[in-house]
C-alpha cells in the first residue's frame, strides 16, 4: 500500500444497548489500524434515522471522523436539508449520498427526492463545497439497471452533479472493477472509485445478501465455500486469505483505497487488513 491509500470502514446503527456496546468494541479494535473514517448507514426509508444519529454522535464524541449515509427515499428536500444542517453544525465534512431502498408497500412522499444525483445537486446548491460527497458505484451493475450503458449513465449524472468520489457495491471479480474503470475513463469520469470489500464470514448469509443486492459470487468461490460445509473456522480462514489476495490485486490495479463492510465486527476486517501488502 502507498501513503495515499485510503482505507475506511462501514458501520450500521445498532438497534439496542447491547448492539451499541458490540459496535463500540469493534470500533475500538479497528481504530488501532487508523482507518481514514467510518461511514454509518441509514436504513431503508430512513428506518434507522434516530439510531444513525446516535451512532454518529458517539463517533464524534470519540473524535472519530464519520461519513453519515443520507438517502433520497423517505426524505423530501426539507428533511434532507434539516439533516444536512445538523451534520454541518457538528463539523462533519463527508457525506455518502445514496438513493436508498424503498420499504415494502411505501409510497413516494410529496416532493421526495428520487435519485442520488438529485440529492448530490441539493447538497451542492445549499452547502457548496462544505461536504465531500461519496456516491455509490456498481461494477457489476445495480439490480435495477438493464445494461452497463444505463448503469454508467446513472453514475455519470451523479458525478456531474458534484460527487467527489464513489464507493462500490462489494464484488469478487477484479475484471469487473477494471472494466468499470475503463468504461468510466472513456466517458472522462475521473473521480476516485474505491472498491467496497465484504469479508467472508458466513457462506449462507453471504449467499442471501448477495442475492438481494445483486453481487455476483463466482461459481468456483461457491464450490470452495460449499466444500467446507459447517466448518465455520475453515470458511473464515479461507475467506481472509482469499479476500486479502483480492484486495492486494485491486490495489495493484490502481484502486485508490478500500472500504470495508464490517457488519459491526472487527475480526473479519482485521484478518484481511493484516494480510495486505505494505
Amino acid at each position: 500500500m502507498t501513503r495515499q491509500t485510503i482505507i475506511s470502514c462501514e458501520l450500521f446503527p445498532p438497534k439496542n444497548a447491547s448492539g451499541m456496546q458490540k459496535m463500540q468494541s469493534a470500533v475500538a479494535q479497528l481504530q488501532i489500524r487508523h482507518p481514514a473514517y467510518f461511514s454509518c448507514t441509514y436504513g431503508a426509508g430512513g428506518s434507522t434515522r434516530d439510531n444513525t444519529f446516535t451512532t454518529v454522535d458517539w463517533l464524534l464524541s470519540q473524535s472519530i471522523e464519520v461519513a453519515p449515509h443520507l438517502t433520497c427515499i423517505a426524505n423530501n428536500q426539507v428533511d434532507a436539508l434539516s439533516i444536512l444542517r445538523r451534520y454541518q453544525e457538528q463539523g462533519i465534512r463527508r457525506i455518502v449520498a445514496l438513493r436508498g431502498d424503498r420499504p415494502a408497500d411505501s409510497l413516494p412522499a410529496v416532493h421526495e427526492l428520487t435519485h442520488a444525483d438529485e440529492l448530490v445537486n441539493l447538497i451542492r446548491t445549499h452547502f457548496a463545497d462544505h461536504f465531500d460527497i461519496e456516491v455509490a458505484a456498481y461494477p457489476e451493475m445495480h439490480p435495477e439497471s438493464a445494461h452497463l450503458v444505463e448503469e454508467l449513465d446513472h453514475f455519470e449524472r451523479k458525478v456531474a452533479a458534484g460527487a467527489d468520489g464513489a464507493i462500490t457495491q462489494y464484488f469478487y471479480s477484479v475484471a469487473a472493477y477494471t472494466h468499470f474503470l475503463e468504461a468510466c475513463a472513456r466517458r472522462r469520469i475521473t473521480v476516485p472509485i474505491v472498491p467496497g470489500i465484504m469479508p467472508i464470514v458466513n457462506y449462507a448469509s453471504l449467499q442471501r445478501f448477495s442475492a438481494r443486492c445483486g453481487a455476483e459470487l463466482p461459481r468456483w468461490l461457491c464450490r470452495q465455500l460449499d466444500s467446507y460445509g459447517d466448518d465455520q473456522a475453515s470458511i473464515r480462514a479461507f475467506g481472509a486469505d482469499f479476500v486479502a489476495q483480492f484486495c492486494n490485486r485491486l490495489l495493484a490495479e490502481g484502486a485508490p483505497g478500500l472500504h470495508f463492510y464490517t457488519l459491526n465486527q472487527a475480526e473479519p476486517t482485521l484478518a484481511v487488513w493484516d494480510r495486505l501488502v505494505a
